[in-house]
């Protein structure tokens, strides 16, 4: 968080794209495949960043390079990047810009329910259909239930790949499982 909210005051206050009532925040972090996997929210967008917990087990790789991570729900492309106070990091934008969220609280409860739609294993007849949802703070139609079938399709910065890691190229390789 500290190192998002630096970006904030340097790099992005005059940016049109902030959301004024968000603020940067960890949604959830868990242990996944030996490294660190968190969901963030800032005035900006609701990323997935890994971060190393295992150096032996870590994917380096350069800045701007993507890396694909496999999952339940599908692989998905990480850009890798690199801050002072975290080291090396994977992000993957999962929203951007913000402007669809109205507090903070409806944007955490995306971020987890994101999470935890990496976790499930999609089923063929429901890949087509929409997810109805209810937000849990405000009991209107969730912004996780308008993500969800961006999640399931490719999407600009975190894409779906259909591709397997002996496919990947030099500048796009994936994790192994």
């Amino acid at each position: 968080e500290r190192a998002f909210g630096r970006i904030e005051r340097e790099r992005m206050r005059e940016v049109p794209i902030l959301n004024a009532v968000l603020r940067v925040q960890t949604a959830h972090v868990e242990r996944w495949n030996g490294q660190w996997l968190a969901a963030l929210v800032t005035p900006w967008f609701l990323n997935l960043v890994l971060l190393p917990r295992d150096a032996a087990r870590w994917w380096p790789a350069r800045a701007g390079e993507r890396v694909f991570h496999r999952f339940a729900a599908g692989d998905l492309a990480f850009l890798a990047s690199a801050e002072p106070e975290l080291g090396e990091f994977q992000a993957c934008s999962l929203v951007s810009p913000m402007g669809q969220f109205t507090s903070q609280e409806t944007a955490l409860a995306t971020a987890r329910a994101a999470v935890a739609m990496l976790h499930v294993q999609p089923r063929p007849e429901a890949a087509s259909a929409p997810m109805p949802a209810v937000d849990p703070v405000t009991r209107t139609r969730s912004p996780a239930s308008r993500m969800a079938r961006p999640l399931r399709r490719a999407t600009p910065r975190c894409q779906r790949s259909r591709r397997s890691p002996a496919s990947s190229t030099a500048s796009t390789r994936s994790s192994p499982r």
